[in-house]
């Protein structure tokens, strides 16, 4: 987490191989990326996608088993029987034959949530899921990725609503072009690290966080 421009998508990007960076190396597991990618699932921002391209919103979940397939030549109708339950624990199942076209933003989202899901991996990495989507939507998607996460999964999202953070992470990196703080959430989220990461406007933030987390209290 952390302002705009501070680096958030390039270090997800420079996590996975897809920029260089300038020092440094990035391993999972003790080995790099290209070793391990099949653990690795991936979700982009939404802007990154073309959305007019062609093709069924069950056609592009199926694409999540792609890596598996090996030396056989097409999928089996066991990887279409999951991609089909992938739909349904999304909440998509009535959308499979749709194109991806006539999705809304919070249906298109999930899309490639429930893509990334059927690559079966260990690690999780998704940039800005909420970006664009409705409440319904959020509510959907954080209550997946909890369970995932109970489920033994680890889950890097960036994210840029404090005032959810709190509530949705357990753990945040604080960045603004290099690293802020690093740790359990309501050891980061504090004024001071939210003022040296967003300057006066941190502090606005902090008030803010304090009342969301209130707010779901009870307390107001």
């Amino acid at each position: 987490i952390g302002p705009n421009g501070a680096g958030k998508s390039t270090f997800l990007k420079a996590v996975l191989g897809i920029v260089k960076p300038l020092s440094g190396s990035v391993r999972f597991f003790g080995k790099p990326f290209k070793e391990v990618s099949g653990q690795i699932a991936y979700v982009p921002q939404k802007r990154s996608i073309d959305w007019d391209f062609p093709i069924t919103v069950f056609d592009v979940v199926l694409m999540g088993r792609y890596g598996k397939l090996r030396g056989l030549k097409w999928y089996t109708k066991a990887d279409k029987l999951a991609a089909r339950r992938m739909l349904e624990r999304l909440e998509m199942g009535d959308l499979a034959e749709r194109q991806i076209s006539a999705l809304s933003g919070g249906q298109q989202q999930r899309l490639f949530i429930a893509r990334a899901l059927l690559q079966e991996g260990e690690i999780l990495l998704l940039d800005e899921p909420f970006a664009g989507v409705d409440q319904a939507t959020e509510e959907v998607i954080m209550k997946l990725l909890k369970t995932l996460r109970d489920e033994g999964k680890t889950i890097l999202v960036v994210h840029h609503d404090l005032s959810t953070a709190p509530n949705y992470f357990d753990q945040v990196l604080l960045l603004n072009t290099s690293l802020v703080a690093y740790g359990d959430t309501k050891e980061v989220l504090t004024p001071e690290n939210l003022t040296r990461a967003y300057g006066q406007r941190g502090e606005l933030f902090e008030e803010a966080t304090r009342l969301s987390g209130e707010q779901k209290a009870g307390l107001l």
